[in-house]
């Protein structure tokens, strides 16, 4: 496989904004995500992995288990596995861009158990 065929494969569109998988294992992946101006994720849980964000561009807003915070630049939050969350840009022009590193036993997207989503993707 080519070298821009693996990148390709490696970074997904989303009606958020996109994803890029900068590196995997058995044992973590590591994500850099791109969240449109007044965007939201999923608010979702994940029953088999933790999840650290690092923002380093833009502000997060950031809900876990129904609380509200704000994470700028240079900070972070940690979400523990079975916490449900969700990420938001709340800037109506700058994009959001984090790191997520996630940790654990399995990786997959059917980890993902989605309470509430804007884009009609519950269940």
């Amino acid at each position: 496989m080519g070298e821009r065929e693996k990148s390709e494969e490696l970074h997904e569109k989303r009606p958020w904004g996109s994803f890029t998988i900068l590196d995997e294992s058995e044992y973590f992946k590591v994500k850099r995500l791109e969240v449109l101006p007044g965007k939201r994720l999923s608010y979702q849980r994940h029953q088999k992995r933790s999840e650290h964000w690092f923002v380093v561009q833009g502000t997060a807003k950031v809900t876990l288990n129904g609380s509200e915070i704000l994470v700028r630049t240079g900070e972070a939050v940690d979400i523990a596995t079975g916490t449900a969350h969700r990420v938001e840009n709340p800037h109506s022009s700058e994009m959001l861009v984090f790191i997520e590193t996630q940790t654990g036993s399995y990786f997959g997207e059917d980890d993902i158990e989605r309470l509430d989503d804007d884009f009609g993707r519950v269940g």
